[in-house]
């Protein structure tokens, strides 16, 4: 009998990224796909998902019989024990029962949990936060996501429902935030924070090399990396404010739980993590206990883009024991 071989996806709001594990927990293959624009059906994700793993079988060679098991990390509130997507603000999800259409279409196990709450897994189980018990993630991406682990294990909380502290209020008259409420760490420090700060000074007459990237919506993290180099000064406090109150939540985290490490991962720490751990080291101490803040580290994860997907192994790996 061939070995198995396991297919892990990163669902995002605007793509999906596959990848097929050998035996070796090796990516011997990977893909990149848009979710279609405007596909606003619950049922199109799910096709484009299972596009995916056919393309991934199929572009890999490998024979479908030798797929051990599927996982996946995706935006939202997950209920991980029975795969189903409770809510998800990026895409059109709501008490959906994404496993079991994967499961009969592949007739193999499929799991499937909260991007970041996996992606901190990966760190953890492969990445920069391995060897620590207690670890806090802070993703910086469109949006901001956190992860926990709680003595060697994900704290999920009740229903699936914890480590939302994108949305821990750090000034309640602050930003608005896309979960309606003001002045969240993901209004001030996501691509979305920092999108609307260039924004908002680009309408009032300043210039930015990001002016374009942010009209419509949200840059991609590249063009920040390339206005920060060329030292456009927008860019700069957009990433000063960001680094400032992922400083204090950060501080908030230490006292709160006084973890072993926290890890800052997502696509914004992928491009120009180096700058943003510089500043957020230079302030975290204001905001929390010196006797505490001793024995925490902080590290930019080691993973890169792949996080979700080794958290997404080692999903299935963990079900196995």
């Amino acid at each position: 009998m061939g070995e198995k071989y396991n297919i892990c996806l990163d669902i995002g709001g605007t793509k999906i990224l596959g990848a097929v594990f050998d035996e070796k927990e090796k990516i011997t293959y990977r893909l990149k796909k848009k979710t279609k624009e405007g596909g606003d059906s619950a049922g199109n994700v799910e096709e484009v998902i299972i596009s995916v793993v056919d393309e991934l079988i199929k572009e890999s060679g490998i024979d479908k019989k030798d797929i051990g098991a599927i996982a996946a990390g995706a935006p939202g509130v997950i209920n991980q024990k029975d795969g189903i997507i409770l809510f998800s603000p990026n895409l059109p999800w709501k008490n959906y029962d994404i496993k079991s259409p994967i499961k009969k279409k592949f007739g193999v196990p499929f799991f499937i949990g909260n991007d970041v709450n996996v992606g901190v897994l990966g760190e953890y189980k492969y990445g920069a936060a391995k060897g620590y018990k207690n670890v806090a993630g802070f993703f910086v991406g469109t949006g901001m996501g956190g992860g926990l682990i709680l003595n060697g294990e994900l704290f999920t909380g009740n229903e699936f429902k914890a480590a939302e502290y994108g949305h821990m209020i750090l000034d309640p008259e602050g930003p608005l935030c896309n979960c309606g409420q003001r002045g969240c760490l993901e209004a001030f420090s996501s691509k979305q924070g920092m999108s609307g700060y260039i924004r908002q000074q680009v309408s009032r007459g300043r210039k930015s090399e990001m002016a374009e990237a942010v009209e419509g919506g949200v840059f991609k993290s590249k063009v920040l990396k390339k206005a920060l180099e060329k030292g456009d000064k927008v860019a700069m406090e957009a990433v000063d404010r960001a680094c400032h109150y992922l400083a204090i939540a950060s501080g908030n985290m230490i006292n709160t739980i006084s973890p072993d490490i926290i890890v800052y991962g997502g696509g914004v720490m992928e491009a120009v993590g180096d700058i943003f751990m510089e500043k957020i080291l230079a302030e975290v101490d204001r905001y929390c206990m010196p006797s505490i803040r001793t024995t925490v580290d902080l590290k930019k994860a080691a993973l890169g883009d792949d996080s979700i997907l080794y958290g997404a192994l080692s999903m299935i790996k963990s079900s196995k024991k």
